[in-house]
């Protein structure tokens, strides 16, 4: 929720239940809660499993984010 408020505009954030999208899970293979993927344009470039601190986080998408900027 955090980084979806603090990228409003240059990052889109969305959550899936996954009791109730087990579809989309195997699609994408999603073994480990919680995974994010991120997305660009269309492909995933990123996949992090499990938890992590918001500072580790941020520096696995800060080059993805960079990229986007220009």
């Amino acid at each position: 929720n955090e980084l979806a408020d603090e990228f409003d505009g240059v990052l889109e954030v969305g959550k899936l239940d996954a009791d109730e999208n087990t579809n989309t899970m195997m699609a994408y293979g999603i073994m480990g809660i919680p995974t994010l993927i991120l997305f660009k344009g269309g492909e995933a470039v990123e996949r992090i499993t499990g938890y992590m601190p918001k500072d580790r986080l941020l520096s696995r998408l800060q080059p993805h984010l960079e990229a986007a900027k220009n």
